[in-house]
């Protein structure tokens, strides 16, 4: 079940949608002009799946309304409907960040299908990182640690050029903060940044998604419809899980990537536009080559940029940083006045492994404001799940199985799984170093000698925390 907001001054129009939501298992809530569609959003905002909202409204319109959701909760997919005005104008709301747009009167299955994929993308979007308070304030991404520092120079250095960008690395790691930021950098920052996650959309739908549609193209096209390759037009398309894309599709891709044109589905006009894209994947698209799934041709046009975001456990530096952001944040939004974290607890934050990266820490991190009693936050605050893991795990990051067996021992959460990953890690970090000292530190050689790819060894490096070590790249 999710929660959907309306937005609408008619109230039959109200009822309508409500009664819709409610038949397929959905809680409605609704408001009747945008100024209390905004304030009901804001308060919600962490239990809200999608919005749909009119257009024309008095004291706030839906437009200002969506720019509002963009600016304070743009995680909430919008879906606008109107009756009013031309199709232009609905364009001018995708570009502003819509989800989505349908046109009165509507149809049933194309509004319970534009919801349906509304919500889903905001499930999706729960495994990413929502943007947080950087040190230096405008990249809006963490350079505490030196493999973020990295990542900051190379956004530096590429966001003024129209390369594409291939963003990897596991879910909760920053990619769509990462393509953000290279679009604010960019001389495209005042034109449009369309995103879209490939994983929401059905694969009979992607065509029409990215490339648009002609009136009568297939059932229920009652009316033409510029894709996202469209409404990014001089700025900026980010397609996060691009490796969920059909290979049916991938072809579509990369020629719209190398010619800049396209045509709609139903349609026999050639559009060209001026796009930047970058893309985000948290799978080995190697793998993903090797199995037949992905295009290689394709990967080539994409990676111009390669950039690799480590999970948290291999930037351990940045959690102090991202502690004190959540801490405004939460203040701000829970009404307190929570001076911060103390240096016990933080010790236990930076020894956790933090499996579900920087979404999990910001879920322990409002999880921990929500039962504080006092003004700081000690270790005790911590949930036992927390406190247990990060307890049975050494200072500097690597896995004390002796520590580990006696938290088993005394009864504590650490559970045989627990035990099993730390010594399949110890094991593989063993055989990771005696492979490079056999080579020389020769990456590729220690790799061909491991028989798995570079790049994956490379990435076992960094989780392992090999990689500040031996920075050989030969």
């Amino acid at each position: 079940m999710a929660r959907v907001l309306v937005v609408d001054d008619e109230a039959n129009i109200r009822k309508v949608l409500a009664a819709l939501l409610r038949k397929e298992g959905h809680e409605a809530l609704t408001a009747e002009n945008g100024e209390e569609g905004l304030e009901l959003a804001l308060a919600e905002a962490d239990d809200i799946d999608a919005i749909v909202t009119d257009l024309k409204m008095p004291k706030l319109d839906g437009l200002s309304l969506l720019r509002e959701i963009q600016r304070k909760a743009r995680e909430i997919p919008v879906i606008v409907i109107t009756a009013h005005g031309t199709v232009d104008t609905a364009v001018d709301a995708m570009k502003a960040g819509a989800f989505d747009y349908l046109q009165k009167p509507f149809d049933q299955d194309d509004l319970r299908l534009v919801i349906d994929k509304a919500i889903c993308s905001r499930a999706l979007a729960r495994d990413e990182i929502s943007p947080a308070d950087s040190p230096d304030g405008a990249l809006g991404v963490l350079a505490a640690s030196p493999s973020m520092a990295k990542i900051v120079q190379i956004i530096e250095r590429v966001a003024a050029t129209p390369s594409t960008v291939l963003i990897t690395g596991e879910s909760g790691t920053g990619k769509e903060v990462v393509a953000s930021a290279l679009h604010e950098q960019s001389d495209r920052r005042e034109k449009p940044f369309i995103r879209i996650n490939c994983a929401a959309i059905p694969r009979e739908l992607m065509e029409a998604e990215l490339f648009g549609h002609e009136k009568g193209a297939f059932t229920g096209a009652v009316a033409s419809k510029p894709g996202r390759f469209e409404l990014a037009d001089g700025g900026t398309l980010f397609l996060d899980e691009i490796a969920e894309i059909p290979p049916e599709m991938q072809v579509k891709i990369l020629r719209a990537i190398q010619e800049s044109e396209f045509e709609r589905v139903g349609g026999v006009k050639t559009l060209q536009v001026d796009v930047r894209l970058i893309a985000a994947t948290n799978r080995d698209i190697e793998a993903e080559i090797a199995a037949g799934r992905f295009r290689e041709d394709l990967y080539y046009r994409l990676n111009v940029v390669p950039l690799d975001l480590p999970p948290l456990r291999g930037r351990r530096d940045d959690i102090p940083f991202l502690v004190r952001s959540f801490v405004e944040r939460f203040n701000e939004r829970l009404g307190l006045e929570v001076s911060g974290v103390d240096d016990a607890a933080m010790d236990l934050l930076q020894r956790y492994p933090w499996p579900g990266n920087i979404r999990e820490l910001e879920n322990v991190m409002e999880r921990t404001f929500l039962f504080l009693d006092g003004d700081t936050i000690g270790p005790a605050d911590l949930p036992d799940s927390i406190r247990a893991r990060a307890e049975g795990a050494p200072r500097d990051g690597q896995p004390d199985l002796e520590a580990l067996r006696q938290v088993f021992d005394s009864g504590g959460s650490a559970s045989m799984k627990d035990i099993v990953r730390a010594a399949s890690q110890d094991l593989e970090r063993d055989l990771i170093v005696s492979a490079l000292e056999a080579t020389g530190h020769n990456v590729t050689q220690a790799a061909r000698r491991l028989k798995i790819s570079r790049k994956s060894l490379q990435l076992k490096m960094k989780d392992l925390g090999l990689r500040d070590r031996d920075e050989s790249t030969a």
